[in-house]
């Protein structure tokens, strides 16, 4: 059975840019501070991220000194993060269903019933299932590779129709951590999209497009924002050294 996602490691320059995001993150995962545990440095990583994720959606990421988080797009990026790691072996074996739950968690104060929640929109049931194949099928493609199709798939879907931004930037995180590219959760190219923000909508709507170019542009983005992630993790890790 041939590999879905093979052909896309010979477009012009995906192949190096796939390799050197893999081996930035990598890399960040031998400091010292890293290598000693990671679990200080993963905690901010996850909160740097979410924080940006919740910013690319519009929210207010600033977190108050008492904690009590009013937005409700960071409180649902917040209560994410928080769930990735148990959600990893649903994610390994049935997608799906941790989108659902993820759902839950993101849009649990945006959407007017909580009989939505969790539910993908009509329509999108048939190309969640397609994704769904992707993620649990063989393939012999590198993480970095697999997390960008999965981000910029999500994005394109919308499958739930609140909090979908959200949902794709974690999902693309847990693929990280699934494929083993990143496996202690450390990068955060979440910063990165956000800094360049005009630029990353504009390279998830080339993906949307399906065009060759635009599927390229989308994987060349993600994968510098993986390098720029990285980096971020570098800080995190000197900070914490």
């Amino acid at each position: 059975m041939s590999d879905p996602l093979a052909p896309l490691l010979e477009l012009d320059g995906v192949a190096e840019a796939v390799k050197a995001a893999q081996d930035a993150v990598f890399a960040v995962h031998r400091h010292p501070a890293n290598l000693r545990g990671g679990s200080a440095t993963a905690a901010e990583a996850s909160v740097r991220a979410a924080r940006a994720s919740a910013a690319i959606d519009g929210a207010d990421p600033e977190i108050p000194a008492d904690a009590a988080v009013k937005d409700p797009v960071l409180a649902g990026a917040l209560r994410v993060a928080e769930a990735l790691e148990s959600l990893l072996p649903t994610w390994r074996r049935a997608p799906g269903q941790a989108l659902a739950r993820m759902h839950v968690l993101a849009a649990a104060d945006l959407v007017q019933s909580a009989d939505d929640l969790g539910r993908p929109r009509p329509g999108a049931g048939a190309r969640l299932e397609l994704l769904s194949q992707l993620v649990t099928g063989a393939t012999s493609v590198p993480g970095p590779l697999q997390a960008a199709v999965v981000h910029g798939e999500l994005l394109a879907l919308s499958p739930f129709g609140t909090a979908d931004g959200v949902i794709a930037r974690a999902a693309a995180r847990l693929t990280m951590v699934a494929t083993g590219a990143d496996p202690k959760s450390l990068s955060v190219p979440e910063v990165a999209c956000l800094r360049r923000l005009s630029q990353y909508r504009a390279a998830a709507e080339a993906f949307a497009s399906g065009e060759p170019d635009g599927v390229r542009s989308w994987l060349l983005f993600c994968c510098e924002a993986m390098e720029k992630g990285a980096r971020e993790a570098r800080g995190i890790a000197e900070a914490a050294s």
